[in-house]
């Protein structure tokens, strides 16, 4: 039995304002034929195939046609939800999807028979018990109780969802034994678990209630795929507890580690092999950090590059100087380069060194024109004609005011 662990998928993001639909469509693709040229079984995503509870028409599409393509190679689809999936939106198209070897399931049902899935080979052979289990919300396993404690509820929380957990592996247990084939069982989750390594683009769920779920109160399954945090890794050491993470990069802080999709092997009950494929870089994203000169020179690798496929640039300003044309003198250095600025920002260090010397300042140590420019700089969309003429107007008034004055105190 062979199966493939992806999950993360966001279909409808948009970075920055850039769409990512050439990204997907490209993905989708790559795995249909990792499907084929390995010979896959089934293919579990484990939770946020959309980006947002109502994606766009061309994501449903991707979505859909992705479905099509893979029923034609004889492989199994199992869909679970995850957080950022609408309920009502995997649901819609759920029946229609039976008809096309693809399970999906968006959330707890009071049946718990309905989350066990029996996955065959393409012989058509039983080859693993599935405890099919999407993203929990707390209102699917308990009640709010009057007067509980936050760590009441998170511990009520915890121990709801082992034992969700603990009653679908018993289920499996059940099934597995009426089939009378040594079957391996595999469990999924959307959640956060102890220990994990995060990024920018993970949205924190169970807020106020259950920040992380512990690793050994999973039951003895023989292997539990993952979704939720989009990098690739093991959890608490344990090679059968796994994250497949996103297949693109969601924020510029995942270019570190190259992205994946795991092919899981089983003989049996035996998990033989986890095989990591590697996906293809299709939009090429770089961090670019420094000073402006430092930043000038690196700019330079990009110089005659391929105009086809222009790099997306996080470009983090480290000066100790203020600039408020900083964006202008960027766009100057990229204008005629293969690239597109999509995130253009002070470094960390300095955001942190400019707020503690702003604490530390008074109004009487800052001109007319500092003040001006501080509040410039908040603006969450600069235009830079628009400033122009704000840098213009301001300076006609400061003139117009400093004129009276003037003219007051000479005829004092």
């Amino acid at each position: 039995m062979r199966l493939i662990h992806t999950s993360d998928w966001h279909l409808g993001q948009y970075f920055f304002t850039k769409s990512r639909a050439a990204e997907h469509q490209a993905f989708l693709r790559w795995l249909t034929g990792q499907v084929q040229q390995h010979q896959v079984d089934a293919v579990i995503v484990a939770g946020d195939i959309f980006d947002t509870g109502s994606p766009p028409s061309y994501a449903r599409e991707l979505y859909n046609r992705f479905v099509v393509e893979l029923q034609q190679t004889g492989c199994q689809l199992v869909v679970l939800a995850g957080n950022h999936d609408s309920v009502a939106t995997l649901n819609e198209s759920r029946e229609l999807l039976s008809c096309l070897n693809t399970r999906v399931i968006a959330t707890v049902g009071e049946n718990l028979e309905e989350q066990v899935l029996v996955l065959n080979t393409r012989e058509g052979q039983p080859g693993a018990v599935l405890c099919a289990i999407p993203f929990l919300r707390p209102r699917d396993l308990l009640a709010s109780q009057a007067g509980q404690s936050g760590s009441d509820k998170q511990l009520a929380l915890q121990e709801a969802i082992a034992a969700h957990y603990d009653a679908l592996y018993q289920a499996a247990l059940a099934k597995r034994q009426k089939l009378g084939v040594p079957l391996p069982i595999i469990a999924t989750g959307h959640l956060t678990t102890v220990g994990v390594s995060t990024s920018d683009s993970v949205r924190d769920i169970y807020i106020g209630t259950l920040d992380a779920f512990p690793a050994q109160a999973f039951p003895p399954v023989d292997y539990v795929a993952l979704g939720h945090i989009h990098r690739a890794q093991c959890v608490a050491k344990t090679e059968h507890i796994r994250y497949s993470g996103s297949p693109i990069a969601l924020s510029f802080d995942e270019l570190s580690k190259a992205k994946s999709v795991y092919l899981l092997d089983f003989d049996g009950a035996t998990l033989n092999a986890i095989d990591t494929l590697e996906i293809p870089v299709f939009q090429p994203m770089q961090i670019i950090k420094g000073s402006l000169a430092e930043i000038e020179k690196q700019l330079a690798q990009f110089a005659g590059g391929d105009t086809q496929k222009p790099v997306w640039l996080d470009i983090e300003v480290a000066t100790q100087d203020y600039l408020s044309d900083i964006q202008r003198r960027i766009q100057a250095l990229t204008e005629d380069l293969p690239v597109e600025v999509v995130l253009l920002r002070r470094s960390k260090e300095q955001r942190i060194h400019s707020i503690e010397q702003q604490e530390k300042e008074t109004l009487s140590e800052l001109s007319v024109s500092d003040v001006f420019e501080r509040r410039l700089a908040l603006e969450p969309d600069p235009d830079e004609p628009r400033q122009a003429r704000m840098r213009t107007l301001f300076a006609q008034v400061v003139e117009q005011i400093t004129s009276g004055q003037n003219a007051e105190d000479g005829a004092q």
